[in-house]
């Protein structure tokens, strides 16, 4: 928590350190890597229809304390939620409504049970919402999470957002010892652009001993086993999840200047294998 000015003027500075620095290294010495296509999703379904069946699986309700994050919203698999839009996305919209219990609704799929695996390159192109308090996310949990549950499982968030910061995104990694507030993560900035004006492909590329972040093909950050500060449980199969929430630890409560309803747009989701 910053308490004084003094305080509040350094960590401002040190955002936007952050954000520049991702800005100015306009050429970047990739690491050389070919990928063969294993699995994707372009969402060429007819307007109205819900994500294939064969690939995803909804979370329904409100889970444990807000998914564990103290969340405001009701997760539903009604279309007036998630959907394709006949144009080649999945949308899925967030709703200020009375719904169960809830004061909001949205949605949250993810391919537990349908598809995993360990190591890879993972990319979605998305569009994504904005407004305080609206929080999407692509990311990824261990797929041990019923005998090995949260944080010991694993979990990489390839891209989340706080809708306050339109214009930032961040990628983490949660594991024990190092879960929560106290997760391993690193913002992304545009200086020029927002992130739900446009759509932007976020991915990591995940092998043994390593994490890269990326946006638009821009490496921001890499995580290593030396990097985090409790076990490294990166060596095993993940599934993939997609969802945009109201709410939560993360973000904080949306406002009265919160429009609804909020729409995430993806164009893709692709998983690939290392020739």
């Amino acid at each position: 928590m910053i308490t004084n000015k003094k305080n509040a003027f350094f960590a401002a500075l040190g955002f936007l350190i952050v954000l520049t620095s991702c800005e100015k290294k306009a050429i970047q010495t990739l690491p050389q890597r070919d990928w063969d296509l294993v699995w994707s999703d372009e969402f060429n379904g007819t307007a109205g229809t819900a994500p294939d069946n064969t690939k995803w699986v909804f979370d329904i309700g409100t889970g444990d304390n807000g998914w564990g994050n103290a969340e405001l919203q009701y997760y539903t698999n009604r279309s007036s939620n998630i959907a394709m839009n006949g144009s080649g996305q999945l949308v899925i919209t967030a709703r200020s409504e009375s719904f169960s219990g809830a004061g909001f609704t949205s949605a949250r799929i993810k391919t537990k049970g349908k598809f995993d695996q360990a190591y890879g390159r993972f990319e979605a192109r998305i569009k994504t919402p904005t407004g305080p308090g609206i929080w999407p996310a692509f990311w990824m949990l261990g797929s041990n999470i019923d005998t090995k549950p949260w944080p010991q499982c694993g979990e990489i968030d390839i891209m989340e957002q706080k809708g306050q910061q339109s214009s930032v995104t961040y990628g983490s990694v949660h594991g024990p010892g190092y879960s929560g507030g106290a997760a391993i993560t690193k913002a992304y900035g545009l200086m020029n652009g927002r992130f739900d004006a446009n759509y932007h492909v976020y991915a990591v590329e995940w092998g043994a001993d390593y994490i890269d972040f990326f946006v638009d093909n821009f490496l921001y950050q890499r995580v290593t086993p030396e990097t985090v500060t409790g076990e490294w449980v990166y060596n095993q199969p993940f599934y993939l999840l997609l969802n945009v929430a109201v709410g939560g630890n993360f973000v904080g409560f949306p406002t009265t200047g919160t429009p609804f309803p909020q729409s995430m747009y993806i164009d893709y989701v692709k998983v690939y294998k290392q020739k």
